[in-house]
């Protein structure tokens, strides 16, 4: 989805098989929406381990992990589901499973059936209105030919309850491996430390079991 946020100076960069190094977003806040502490730069956790969540805590060398992208790419493509008034766009390789669009909208995102999205099955504001909150950026939407925007908003890093770090804002993910259609505005990271599509959540903390230890 194109972006509509005003520029953004934070940025995240990924240390070789370390943490994210945050500069300039001083909104940091938990799965609840409550503030954490901030700093000017800060080191966020992505190897899972950190007893200091979700701060870095030096235990991704204790470990050995590797911050290392293993998927090919090759299911890094945007499907399209052509409807009467909006086009739905899908890319599956960025999913973090968060469930906002099956649990909200079951008419148009349906499990278990093929094609499995419907694109008439709700109205266009509704759809937009799902789409826009998928946390990952995996969804998008044309209308008339023309890609949705997304709406203005200020960086922020929410900390997700046993899940990714949900970003928005426009903050600049340094030399990432974008997917065609990812929205650069809102994206989902990795802090398990098990996806194969690092930096990027595939939604792999549901298969490891991940727990963040937060409320």
């Amino acid at each position: 989805m194109a972006s509509n946020a005003g520029d953004s100076n934070a940025t995240i960069e990924c240390a070789e098989d370390g943490p994210y190094i945050v500069k300039g977003c001083d909104r940091l806040v938990d799965a609840a929406g409550a503030a954490l502490a901030t700093r000017k730069l800060m080191a966020l956790c992505r190897c899972g381990g950190s007893a200091k969540k979700p701060f870095c805590d030096g235990t991704h060398a204790k470990i050995g992990f590797s911050g290392a992208r293993v998927a090919d790419g090759s299911e890094g493509r945007r499907e399209s589901y052509l409807g009467k008034a909006i086009t739905i766009h899908d890319n599956r390789a960025i999913c973090a499973h968060a469930g906002v669009c099956t649990d909200r909208l079951s008419s148009v995102w349906r499990m278990n059936e093929e094609p499995w999205i419907d694109a008439d099955g709700a109205s266009v504001e509704a759809i937009m209105e799902v789409i826009r909150a998928c946390p990952s950026g995996a969804l998008s939407y044309s209308v008339d030919g023309a890609e949705g925007m997304s709406p203005a908003a200020e960086p922020v890093i929410r900390v997700s309850k046993d899940g990714p770090y949900h970003v928005t804002g426009g903050v600049e993910l340094a030399d990432a491996a974008w997917g065609e259609g990812a929205s650069r505005d809102r994206y989902t990271l990795c802090r398990c430390g098990a996806s194969k599509n690092k930096p990027f959540c595939d939604g792999s903390h549901w298969d490891v079991g991940f727990k963040d230890g937060g409320g």
